[in-house]
């Protein structure tokens, strides 16, 4: 998928896919079902790594989750995607000192993770000219209004946006603004649908909702949102109450940890069919016969080995 590949979709109001991927595994999942676009989103902050918001996730955290460790060259997503469209998100601390550092950091990880674009919050005056400096150096970049994670603080927490009169003709100004700066599309996050529907028919890319009603353009989700991965109590508070679960994958992992953990304390796994490995023919007797040697010329016994080891154990 290409960017000119999206917008001829866009063109055809064919709907567009989004979900993010955060490793090979997942970016092999999302490919296989034909997703139009993979994020590599600071969302890995609270899904991944556990913390409260996204605002603790570094660039490197983001680069590296972009990277896959053993094959440095290469992205741990691009490797497991050969279709959809790859964005990474610049996280909270990485564009807003300067337009000129964003510039930087956005060619250290379109470089360095083989990204096709990035992804960056906010439409104030300071980060439209952050989009302008990034297009005009040749990269793509796809914005986000409405609710902007990164700006939860000021923004009174996590809370949808533009559910006043006011607030919902400035997204409509921010998003305009921001197609005039160049993004090539636009996410919009926790909006009313009826303000969604108006500021997708007044811009000219597409917009990604997310918590935006069915009239934008496409739509993403957080893959383990979507799929109801995450059964820890602290996420299910987090956990966004537009985001659907189509499936309860965090149950069956669950089931099938404790499984494996009953069938080894029961000594059922592994059986016959799970030890695949035989002595060639005629090592086994041979394998014995040096056994009983090694014990002689030791002086001591598999018991007295077990024994001893026992007692060690005991020590500790």
């Amino acid at each position: 998928m290409t960017i000119v590949e999206l917008k001829k979709m866009y063109s055809k109001k064919i709907p567009i896919t989004m979900a993010t991927a955060y490793d090979f595994p997942s970016a092999v999942h999302v490919d296989l079902a034909g997703i139009d676009v993979v994020l590599v989103g600071d969302s890995l902050g609270m899904v991944v790594l556990g913390y409260d918001t996204t605002l603790p996730v570094t660039f490197d955290e983001i680069l590296h989750h972009c990277r896959n460790h053993t094959y440095a060259s290469k992205l741990a997503v691009s490797r497991g995607c050969k279709r959809p469209l790859l964005v990474g998100d610049l996280p909270f601390g990485s564009y807003e000192i300067s337009a000129q550092e964003a510039q930087r950091n956005a060619y250290r990880l379109l470089k360095a993770a083989t990204l096709t674009s990035i992804k960056l919050e906010g439409a104030d005056a300071a980060r439209l000219r952050t989009v302008e400096t990034l297009v005009n150096g040749g990269i793509a970049v796809m914005g986000h209004i409405g609710l902007t994670p990164q700006s939860y603080s000021t923004l009174g927490g996590f809370r949808a946006q533009g559910k006043h009169a006011q607030q919902a003709v400035s997204l409509i100004e921010q998003a305009r603004q921001l197609v005039n700066a160049g993004v090539f599309a636009i996410v919009l996050e926790c909006v009313p649908a009826e303000v969604a529907k108006e500021v997708t028919e007044r811009i000219s890319v597409p917009t990604i909702g997310i918590g935006a009603g069915m009239h934008t353009s496409g739509q993403v989700l957080v893959y383990h949102d979507l799929l109801g991965m995450m059964q820890h109590p602290h996420h299910a508070k987090v956990t966004p109450k537009f985001c659907k679960q189509f499936s309860s994958v965090g149950v069956t992992i669950n089931e099938a940890l404790k499984e494996f953990r009953r069938e080894v304390r029961e000594r059922s796994f592994p059986d016959l069919n799970f030890s695949p490995y035989k002595m060639a023919a005629g090592e086994l007797e041979i394998f014995k016969q040096k056994l009983v040697e090694l014990d002689r010329s030791s002086g001591s016994s598999r018991s007295d080995s077990v024994s001893t080891e026992s007692e060690e154990t005991k020590v500790y």
